[in-house]
C-alpha cells in the first residue's frame, strides 16, 4: 500500500469530519457526533477558534500592514536564524517546504522556500506580516505550538480554515534561556508531501536556535543591565536591570513625559506640562531635573530636555502596537491608566490620549476577547460591555461575564 494512498484516506477522513463537525460547532458550540475522527486538542481548538474566525476566510489577517522589518530587526530570534539561514534555505528548497519564523504573538517575521511554494503560501498570507495565532487564523500548527508550548502538526482538514486544507504544517516553539516562548519555527508543504521525519527536522532546527540563544544571553544581559525600564501604566516605577531607581513621583512624571516625547521639551514647556499655572520656583523645577539626571547617570540633555539613555516604556509600547494595528499586544501591555494619581497637566493629556486610543481599538475589534480584557480596566464602560455581548455567540459561557459587568455598570 503506497504512502500516497494512506495520505489520501487520511485526508478523506478529516475532510468528512470537518464537514460534519463545523456546522455542529457553529450552531451548538459543542460537537455532538463525529468528534472521534479528530484529535481532542484539535476539537477544543476548533471550538475556541469559531468565536473569532470564519472557516471560509481566504487568508490570514495582516499585522503592521505587512511591514514587520522593524520587528524582525529587534527580535532575539533574528541572529540565530541568520546563522542557520543557509541550512534553512537548503532544507526548504530540497524538501519542497516553506519555512517560517514568528514572534510570540504568532505574527510571521521571516520566511524562506522555493519560488513555487512561497507563491502558494503567499496566497493564504503565510508570509511576513501574516497573523497566525488562534484568534486570527483558527486551528493551525503555529497557533497550537504557541498555546501549548509544545511541538504540533496539523494535516489538511484538521485546519479549521478551509483554505488551508491543502497544507500540512510542522511546528515547534522556540524557548528563550528563561523558558519563555519567543516564537515558533514552522515548516509547511502540501498535504501529499506529508512526512513524519519533518517534525524531527523542525525539532533539531529549534534546538540549534535555542543553543545560540543561550550562548548570546550574557551579551544581552549586559545590554539589559544598562537599559532603564519604565512602567507607568497603572502605577509608576523605574528600574535599571533589577535595581529600582528610587525616583519621587514628580521625577517619574518627568521621565514618563520624556519617554512619550523623544524629541524633548524646552525648559518652559516641560515646566508647564508638570505644574500648569501653579507658582513653582525655578530652583524647585531644576532640582527635580538634577535628581533625575543623577539617578540616570546623566541620561538627560541639558539645553533641551530629552533622554540620552536607553529606555523602554510600557506606555510607548502600547502606542506603538496601536499604530501598527496590533490590538492584541496593546491590550496585553495595557495595565491601567497612565500614572493614575498624577495631576500634572502633561500626564493628564497623555492619559486621556492613551485611554481613548485603546478604547477605540477595542470597539473597532471583532474579537470578543479584546472587549472582555479591556472591560477589566473599565468596569463602568457600558459601551464596551455591550460590544463584548454583541460579539460573543449564544452559548458562550463568557457572555455571563460581560452581562454581569454591564448590569453593574447600569446599576451604578
Amino acid at each position: 500500500m503506497s504512502q500516497r494512498s494512506d495520505l489520501q484516506r487520511r485526508r478523506a477522513a478529516v475532510e468528512s469530519a470537518w464537514s460534519r463537525l463545523v456546522p455542529q460547532l457553529k450552531t451548538t458550540g459543542a460537537a455532538t457526533r463525529g468528534a472521534g475522527a479528530l484529535r481532542h486538542e484539535l476539537a477544543e481548538s476548533w471550538v475556541r477558534s469559531l468565536h473569532s474566525v470564519d472557516p471560509g476566510r481566504d487568508s490570514a489577517p495582516v499585522t503592521d500592514g505587512g511591514a514587520v522589518h522593524h520587528r524582525w530587526t529587534d527580535s532575539p530570534l533574528r541572529r540565530p536564524v541568520d546563522d542557520l539561514a543557509d541550512q534553512l534555505h537548503s532544507i526548504a528548497d530540497d524538501a519542497g517546504f516553506v519555512t517560517a519564523v514568528t514572534d510570540e504573538s504568532g505574527t510571521i517575521l521571516w520566511t524562506c522556500g522555493g519560488r513555487t511554494m512561497r507563491r502558494r503560501a503567499e496566497q493564504v498570507n503565510f508570509a511576513p506580516g501574516g497573523r497566525w495565532d488562534e484568534q486570527a487564523m483558527g486551528t493551525n500548527a503555529l497557533s497550537l505550538a504557541l498555546r501549548t508550548g509544545r511541538p504540533a502538526s496539523v494535516f489538511s482538514a484538521e485546519h479549521l480554515v478551509a483554505a488551508l486544507h491543502g497544507w500540512v504544517c510542522y511546528c515547534a516553539p522556540v524557548h528563550g534561556p528563561d523558558g519563555s516562548v519567543l516564537g515558533v519555527l514552522d515548516m509547511s508543504t502540501t498535504w501529499d508531501r506529508s512526512n513524519p521525519l519533518a517534525m524531527s527536522t523542525v525539532r533539531s532546527l529549534v534546538s540549534a536556535i535555542e543553543v545560540r540563544l543561550r550562548t548570546e544571553q550574557p551579551h544581552r544581559a549586559r545590554d539589559a543591565a544598562d537599559e532603564v525600564r519604565l512602567s507607568c501604566l497603572g502605577a509608576g516605577r523605574a528600574v535599571r536591570g533589577d535595581r529600582p531607581l528610587g525616583l519621587r513621583p514628580r521625577q517619574v512624571e518627568i521621565l514618563t513625559l520624556l519617554a512619550l516625547e523623544p524629541d524633548g521639551f524646552s525648559p518652559g514647556r516641560l515646566r508647564e506640562a508638570l505644574y500648569g499655572g501653579r507658582p513653582v520656583s525655578a530652583s524647585t523645577f531644576k532640582a527635580e531635573i538634577s535628581h533625575l539626571r543623577r539617578a540616570l547617570g546623566g541620561g538627560i540633555a541639558t539645553r533641551r530636555y530629552a533622554l540620552t539613555v536607553a529606555l523602554s516604556c510600557d506606555a510607548v509600547e502600547v502606542l506603538r502596537a496601536l499604530r501598527h494595528g496590533d490590538t492584541e499586544t496593546a491590550l496585553r501591555l495595557y495595565r491601567g491608566p497612565l500614572l493614575p494619581h498624577s495631576v500634572a497637566p502633561g500626564i493628564e493629556e497623555w492619559r486621556t490620549q492613551l485611554e481613548v486610543a485603546v478604547r477605540e481599538a477595542v470597539l473597532a475589534s471583532s474579537h470578543p476577547e479584546h472587549a472582555l480584557r479591556y472591560g477589566e480596566h473599565a468596569p463602568y464602560d457600558t459601551e464596551v460591555h455591550e460590544h463584548a455581548l454583541r460579539l460573543l455567540v449564544r452559548g458562550d459561557a463568557r457572555r455571563g461575564i460581560a452581562a454581569g459587568r454591564l448590569g453593574r455598570a447600569l446599576r451604578d
